[in-house]
């Protein structure tokens, strides 16, 4: 799904091919995996954290969860759009027992992350659509919790759904997940060649953060149960780099995917790489080197026979119709050759199937964020056994 490229933003064609290997339909950044000193996010106040962490301990209410972490959890999940601060935001959260009956699930429409004149080319019976295994309006379920937060990053041309059947999945078992459009790496940006890699999408993030801190009227939904000293930050490719880059309170786990490493940060108990041993776009010595620079406690994943896109919902999302690049190019809409070999890294037939990829990326990162922030007992060594004949390497130091 590109735009057409615009004159006055004409490239060498070298220039071009350049700007455009960082670039996938699925966030394919990979250029961001090392932290940078020079695009620090806002710190802030504590007393926003502690004004999110509700009097409760952080295994209330979890009795019922499954012990497998690739089990879906028992909350219906609720999900709502926030637009804050200019930014448009998505929070999936823990819905009340019951809520979801004779309910529709949500099914978005991923026009959403072109630009308003580009979606018109794309009709609706092509019309690219993720469902989810959620419920829009939902009250939250206010008796359990108070609930964990994870903060997902999307990569370099993604929005802020690429990864939607593990963000559902972590609310289903307890988890408050927000994630943002991030201008500069959203799609319709990327699309226009309008990236900044390094830049500070933590920021982004954070506004929503200190939003819900503070109980503001657009997040009042969920009703003070998020619990801002309990964050997990998650990111795939150059959203790996942001995860490395973003610093907060609460934070004490972080899972780059398809990306690089973290550094050590107060509050940080663990970190998770995972990766892809046929990533074309982030190769896999740079997920090792990543690892070797991060912080015990640490472990190291990496899919056998797994490219890039593993770690979102991408290659299966319009795929009736080709695939989102190729609804794109038969609406007209310009994709060059490049980003149609990019756009597709790790959907081959012969790769790791998405409904496995998906099982083995929710068990694992299910399992560090539950062990990290929510009581949930270590699983890595025994998640390693289980789908050892899906993985092609796996390390952990404490």
């Amino acid at each position: 799904m590109l735009l057409r490229p615009m004159k006055p933003r004409a490239l060498p064609a070298f220039a071009f091919l350049v700007a455009l290997v960082p670039l996938s339909i699925a966030a394919c950044g990979g250029s961001e995996t090392t932290p940078t000193a020079d695009a620090e996010p806002e710190t802030p106040d504590a007393a926003l954290v502690e004004a999110s962490s509700p009097e409760a301990g952080p295994c209330d209410g979890r009795e019922q969860v499954p012990a497998d972490p690739a089990a879906k959890g028992p909350w219906a999940v609720g999900v709502r759009t926030v637009t804050l601060g200019g930014l448009t935001h998505e929070i999936w959260y823990p819905a009340s027992k019951g809520s979801e009956a004779g309910r529709d699930k949500k099914v978005y429409d991923v026009r959403y992350a072109l630009y308003e004149e580009e979606r018109a080319k794309i009709s609706d019976a092509k019309a690219p659509r993720q469902p989810c295994d959620c419920f829009e309006g939902l009250p939250i379920d206010a008796v359990g919790g108070p609930y964990p937060v994870v903060v997902f990053f999307h990569g370099t041309a993604g929005f802020r759904t690429q990864s939607l059947s593990q963000m559902s999945h972590w609310a289903s078992r307890g988890f408050v997940v927000v994630s943002t459009d991030h201008p500069q790496l959203w799609l319709a940006d990327a699309l226009r060649l309008d990236v900044a890699f390094g830049g500070d999408f933590g920021a982004n993030s954070a506004r929503l953060l200190d939003a819900i801190g503070r109980n503001d009227r657009e997040v009042a939904f969920l009703e003070k149960r998020a619990d801002l000293s309990r964050i997990g930050a998650v990111g795939h490719s150059a959203g790996g780099g942001a995860v490395a880059r973003f610093e907060r309170p609460g934070i004490r786990v972080r899972i780059p995917m398809a990306s690089g490493g973290t550094s050590a940060s107060p509050d940080l108990v663990s970190t998770l790489v995972l990766g892809a041993d046929e990533d074309g776009v982030v190769q896999p010595s740079r997920q090792r080197d990543g690892y070797a620079s991060s912080p015990k406690r640490k472990r190291l994943a990496i899919l056998a026979k797994a490219g890039h896109l593993a770690f979102s919902d991408l290659c299966e999302t319009g795929k009736e119709n080709g695939g989102l690049l190729a609804i794109a190019n038969d609406a007209g809409i310009f994709v060059p050759d490049l980003l149609l070999r990019l756009g597709t890294d790790g959907c081959k037939p012969e790769q790791l199937a998405p409904e496995k990829a998906h099982e083995i990326v929710n068990a694992f990162t299910t399992a560090e964020l539950e062990e990290s922030l929510a009581c949930g007992k270590p699983a890595f060594e025994e998640l390693s056994k289980r789908f050892a004949a899906s993985l092609s390497e796996t390390k952990e130091e404490r």
